[in-house]
């Protein structure tokens, strides 16, 4: 079967690789019908989470039709349609009964203590083969596939293998609550849907801050008030427009690789820090192999973090989503702590979320296909992933068609 290799840092190939096998009585084989680029993918290939082993599938987001199941997966059939949940729970250990699915005891062949497991990881994710690929080997399949129903397309099922639920708990980790001000700096995919869930939960004000145009206008579209930080300082900006308060919860949807200002007022600011960033980098990015344009590591891995601190109201609450690696050490811990701020943060725990994104996107309260920009067969999945990399104009969410499910096999 085809699928996409991560080879090394700023290398990597569409490929033939041997078909996944049953390993588990809980295994279950899917062919992938529709899969998906995400940000975190490009962390990898940046270089700014480390220890990805050559030979790894890439991606973790996933839609598709069981072709085979192990003998203790008694809940579902060969045939079914299914969303992969991208982190892998076990289902049963204390963890999982509550909720907390990222954090499974089992997942992780590494041990209770490892972390999340995710598909198309490094080895301390588990090293598990990821979703971009014809078919793939789900582990734990009784609770790490959802059952669709025929109401929700592929292109709505894939925004729900990973970024709405993610979107989706990083405002739930924000405490919102009805009237809130909220700022979410980052207007990716996962942003936009943090925007979607705040105002989901009653959200009066969003703030979406990022410096590309078409991403800040699919904010707009959204309803929420946009700050290009290369033109105004978000910070200075969101507290006029909040009468000198600040607001009530800033969601961090960009982590690592988020750059800062390179021109406007923010930008005296973030020549100040650039010592300073510099040495962020090079701790969460040691080996870099920047190619012309693509694979180039954020240049300020903490920018997003300092301006939602600086964003906040006193006693406000800070969640942050975006993807940091273990080697990322610098916090302003001084700023949060003498505003009284609640930080909260962590991984996804993606299977607690979709049945009910499931269910609400099949009653029509929402349709999350709108911040799907392009579907792009596998075969040209390199020119895509260069295009994301580089944030080109109108690419916020690249969905993938497997050759298999383009010819019907």
């Amino acid at each position: 079967m085809k699928a996409v290799v991560f080879h090394s840092i700023g290398d990597i190939r569409l490929e033939e690789v041997p078909d996944p096998k049953i390993e588990e009585p809980t295994d279950a084989i899917v062919r992938l019908t529709t899969s998906a680029i995400c940000g975190t993918d490009l962390h990898f290939i940046r270089g700014t989470f480390s220890g990805m082993q050559p030979g790894t599938i890439l991606g973790h987001e996933g839609v598709g039709i069981i072709e085979e199941l192990g003998v203790d997966v008694r809940n579902l059939s060969v045939g079914d349609r299914v969303v992969i949940p991208s982190t892998i729970a076990c289902g049963y250990c204390s963890y999982c009964r509550a909720g907390y699915y990222a954090q499974c005891d089992n997942a992780n062949p590494n041990g209770k203590t490892a972390g999340t497991a995710f598909f198309g990881g490094p080895p301390a994710a588990g090293s598990f083969h990821g979703l971009q690929a014809e078919k793939a080997r789900i582990p734990f399949a009784n609770v790490g596939l959802v059952k669709l129903p025929p109401q929700v397309s592929d292109e709505q099922a894939i925004l729900l293998s990973d970024i709405f639920p993610t979107g989706y708990f990083g405002a739930e980790l924000a405490e919102i609550e009805d009237g809130d001000t909220v700022a979410v700096f980052g207007c990716g995919p996962v942003g936009q849907f943090a925007i979607a869930s705040a105002k989901l939960m009653g959200a009066g004000r969003i703030f979406a801050v990022d410096r590309e145009p078409s991403r800040l206008e699919m904010a707009r579209t959204q309803g929420a008030e946009v700050i290009n930080f290369d033109e105004e300082h978000p910070v200075e900006t969101i507290q006029r427009l909040t009468g000198g308060i600040g607001v009530d919860r800033a969601i961090d949807a960009v982590g690592v690789d988020a750059v800062t200002a390179h021109e406007g007022p923010a930008a005296e600011e973030a020549a100040q820090n650039k010592e300073q960033f510099d040495e962020q980098q090079s701790q969460v990015a040691p080996e870099t192999n920047p190619q012309g344009e693509n694979w180039i590591p954020g240049d300020a891995p903490s920018q997003a973090l300092m301006w939602a601190l600086e964003a906040l109201c006193k006693a406000g609450t800070l969640s942050i989503i975006g993807v940091y690696p273990p080697e990322m050490q610098s916090f302003p811990i001084g700023k949060a702590m003498n505003k009284n701020l609640t930080i909260k943060m962590g991984n996804c725990h993606h299977r607690k979320y979709i049945p009910m994104l499931v269910d609400m996107v099949k009653a029509g309260e929402i349709d999350p296909a709108g911040i799907l920009t392009q579907i792009v067969p596998m075969t040209n999945v390199i020119d895509a992933y260069k295009a994301f990399d580089t944030r080109q104009p109108g690419w916020v969410k690249v969905e993938l068609k497997p050759e298999a499910s383009q010819k019907g096999a």
